[in-house]
């Protein structure tokens, strides 16, 4: 029994040195903290936004009807459509009302997706104003568009290549940079001819290889449609190659692998949700811009379901690639002071 209890206290004592113990405690405070920055039910939480175009033609009594209830819907007026589109893509808005040429007087709703949050909300809000103006007639809103072509899997394809990308970014290559720290292999490496900025390259190539193998096998097998392969590319090669970075920065402040794994999804988590969640709450909306993840998530959901180009997206691209190029000079710094080696 007392060796038992040795052997517990002294597995308990490593748990904490290699800590453990803070991903015991940051994994529940991440999931308290995303569910209470997902959109609640209630009277906020049901306000729907939408855009009207100046020069379309509206029903004098849906008009009237969307005037007398500002509590529920909150309106924007556009000159055309493509203004309105832009607010759509920007998240800034749920969706736009456009005539129906297939239905006299009827509406055409614009989304970004057809089963979204947002666009049943539109529709419930709609069909109560409906009812409470008109009874029986028939619904105001004919028909529903969405901006996001594709089923499910196309849908969620931007959200399972990021995965893959923070994954080998942030998992296993720390992971791997620790451990040639904690062997000493490093050292003994940078004994010979070899430079540190060498060492660097081949480790960047390394996890942008890797990401790249995985993402090209994903697509094969889910036999994805086409996209624009050039736009396409230099997101992932820009991805990687910041998320490599990273991964190789975050390996030098650990001393052992157990403390790299750690790490690794203490950075992992909240750089995955937001970005994956940001099309169910107002609130990770806000939040998701300002992590480097949601710089590849938009425009790979851009480029994959919107048609997007690599033209509208600059800053995104120079985005990750300065903040890779920052962490690999972080690592060359971290390797010449020989950082917990």
């Amino acid at each position: 029994m007392r060796n038992t209890l040795i052997l517990a206290f002294n597995d308990l004592a490593l748990a904490f040195r290699n800590k453990t113990f803070l991903l015991i405690l940051f994994i529940p405070l991440l999931v308290f903290v995303s569910l209470n920055l997902v959109d609640r039910i209630g009277a906020e939480a049901g306000k729907v936004r939408i855009v009207l175009v100046h020069h379309q033609t509206y029903a004098p009594g849906i008009i009237r009807s969307i005037d007398a209830a500002k509590q529920r819907v909150e309106v924007t007026w556009v000159q055309d459509q493509a203004d309105g589109v832009r607010l759509l893509k920007a998240h800034k808005i749920d969706g736009i009302l456009t005539g129906n040429d297939q239905a006299s007087g009827g509406l055409t709703l614009l989304v970004l997706k057809t089963g979204s949050i947002p666009t049943i909300a539109i529709m419930q809000n709609f069909s109560a104003l409906q009812k409470a103006a008109e009874g029986s007639a028939p619904d105001w809103i004919g028909s529903i568009k969405a901006l996001h072509q594709g089923g499910v899997q196309r849908e969620t394809l931007p959200t399972w290549v990021l995965m893959l990308i923070l994954l080998i970014g942030f998992i296993i290559l720390p992971t791997q940079v620790a451990e040639e720290k904690e062997k000493k292999l490093l050292l003994g490496l940078l004994q010979t001819p070899i430079h540190e900025i060498q060492w660097l390259i081949a480790k960047l190539i390394l996890g942008m290889v890797l990401i790249i193998a995985a993402v090209l096998f994903l697509h094969l097998l889910g036999q994805f449609g086409p996209v624009h392969l050039l736009d396409y590319s230099v997101f992932i090669l820009a991805g990687s190659f910041c998320f490599s970075a990273c991964g190789i920065c975050l390996g030098f402040l650990c001393r052992s692998q157990a403390s790299a794994r750690v790490l690794g999804v203490i950075f992992y988590l909240p750089l995955l949700l937001p970005a994956a969640m940001s099309d169910v709450s107002l609130k990770l909306t806000a939040i998701a811009p300002l992590l480097p993840s949601y710089q590849l998530y938009k425009p790979l959901q851009s480029i994959l379901l919107e048609e997007g180009r690599l033209a509208d997206m600059t800053f995104d691209w120079v985005y990750l690639s300065g903040l890779g190029l920052l962490m690999l000079y972080l690592s060359w710094l971290l390797m010449k002071k020989r950082w917990l080696m």
